[in-house]
């Protein structure tokens, strides 16, 4: 078979706020209507955060991903990706509650802390829909993401051991990947690995080429040929650097999470939209989509029918 591209949507996150796009889905449905039409429209993972329905406030409750994930899952056979790096305010507790509970076939894993600057968001904009949109940005100037060796180990077992979640190892910089080598050395991690480079952050590494393709190299040397990889660019690098992944022999990652425009001063009517511009991106270096069981065969994934919901 010839390699095929698995496309990931991510479809909220927490990161942007609603006074950032009247197209970012804030409640259940919204949420389920997005990420039901991103599938249909290529994706094969959807990776999922939840929010407050009322004030699109980042959500760890189980509750509310039970509002769409039973949805998502009927109405599709694409991935379900839950993500344990939840919000801002969140303990890493609180971040893995709906991951543990839904079980699901993959999961999102940091690989590390880091600092995590949100607040030149705030940066000409006066016009927010709720008073807690500045707070949480502004605070993200004094805020820690944190992922220390002890909070990997016990995602790894509770969630990975415990329910057989598979994960996207979120590799912000260089330095996460030789944390994920450590993990792979003691035999936590085993293969099929699925890194995520993720690059432009304020914190992380930054979105430039040459990174990508020092991150490539670092991963190649440690891994071998036992991990496939995904690229995030934050914002205006989402398209670019996804691209160049697809050259690379990686994967792709689009979404509302990652950013809010489908080109420059245009905001995405919402995340299909972004699915099929990276999907004609594909088309024209004569590459093809995976299909959500392709993706499952490379990712070594247990299977839609072994998930809690």
């Amino acid at each position: 078979m010839s390699r095929k591209v698995i496309i990931t949507c991510a479809i909220t996150g927490s990161v942007h706020t609603p006074s950032m796009s009247p197209h970012l889905p804030i409640t259940p449905d919204q949420i389920a209507d997005q990420a039901i039409a991103a599938a249909n429209a290529g994706a094969a993972i959807l990776h999922l955060h939840a929010r407050d329905p009322e004030t699109g406030f980042p959500s760890p409750e189980p509750a509310v991903f039970d509002q769409f994930l039973p949805r998502i899952k009927s109405a599709t056979d694409a991935v379900i990706n839950i993500s344990t790096g939840g919000g801002m305010t969140m303990t890493v507790k609180d971040r893995i509650r709906a991951a543990k509970q839904a079980a699901p076939e993959m999961a999102s894993l940091n690989m590390g802390t880091m600092n995590f600057g949100l607040f030149p968001a705030l940066a000409g904009r006066s016009d927010w829909k709720h008073d807690w949109e500045p707070k949480f940005l502004e605070d993200s100037r004094d805020f820690v993401f944190k992922n220390t060796f002890a909070d990997i180990e016990t995602i790894l077992v509770d969630l990975g051991d415990a329910n057989g979640t598979r994960f996207e190892f979120e590799c912000y910089d260089v330095g996460h990947l030789y944390t994920l080598a450590h993990f792979v050395d003691r035999g936590l991690i085993k293969g099929p690995i699925f890194i995520q480079f993720v690059l432009g952050v304020l914190g992380g590494i930054g979105a430039d080429p040459d990174n990508l393709a020092h991150l490539k190299r670092t991963a190649d040397k440690l891994f071998g040929d036992q991990y496939q990889f995904s690229v995030l660019g934050a914002g205006r690098h989402q398209m670019p650097l996804a691209t160049m992944s697809a050259t690379m022999g990686g994967h792709v990652r689009v979404g509302l999470e990652d950013n809010l425009y489908l080109r420059k001063g245009e905001l995405a009517p919402d995340n299909a939209s972004q699915v099929r511009k990276i999907r004609e991106v594909l088309d024209g270096l004569s590459l093809e989509i995976a299909t959500p069981d392709e993706a499952r065969t490379m990712l070594g994934l247990k299977g839609a029918d072994q998930v809690a919901f």
